[in-house]
């Protein structure tokens, strides 16, 4: 279970077959994936975790990663650096955390040390953040760690918006 990257009280590290239930119990909750997309089955949530997560190189500055207490070892989340789908010359940072574990502050903690990771283990120039707009949530989240408004696009009925941060 290799660390990406610590913060005070939480571990970002690569995903493991023991994962599966974790990774299902966050992709499965429709109320988690409210702004994200429509939540997998345990099907879909599996073949994505085997296919697309446990197959991308550890070495790869981008990825899917597990979000947990340092000190519980308990799941709370993920966190992404992955390619902008529909432009895959763009790179989006993203995150998501069951609902037990909102209002304590681990999107804002995690956001801040990914942009420290973007800055410090990418070759990255910019990275993104995308949220639909009734998410402000998120997009405080984003504000907080540093990034800024880069615009609003629409991907078919919704209306996103986009935020950035350059090197």
């Amino acid at each position: 279970m290799a660390t990406v990257f610590v913060t005070k009280r939480l571990r970002v590290r690569h995903f493991t077959s023991l994962d599966a239930d974790n990774y299902f119990a966050l992709q499965g909750n429709a109320e988690v994936m409210q702004y994200i997309r429509p939540p997998r089955t345990r099907e879909e949530s599996d073949t994505f975790l085997q296919e697309k997560i446990l197959k991308a190189s550890p070495r790869d500055f981008k990825g899917f990663w597990v979000v947990e207490e340092i000190h519980s070892r308990v799941f709370v989340g993920c966190f992404v650096i992955i390619p902008i789908p529909n432009d895959e010359e763009k790179t989006q940072m993203g995150y998501s955390f069951l609902p037990a574990h909102w209002g304590k502050g681990y999107a804002t903690e995690v956001a801040r040390e990914g942009v420290n990771y973007f800055y410090n283990k990418t070759p990255l120039t910019e990275i993104y953040g995308v949220t639909e707009a009734p998410n402000v949530a998120s997009q405080k989240v984003l504000l907080k760690a540093g990034f800024k408004p880069f615009g609003i696009k629409m991907e078919g009925e919704k209306e996103l918006k986009v935020f950035i941060i350059k090197k």
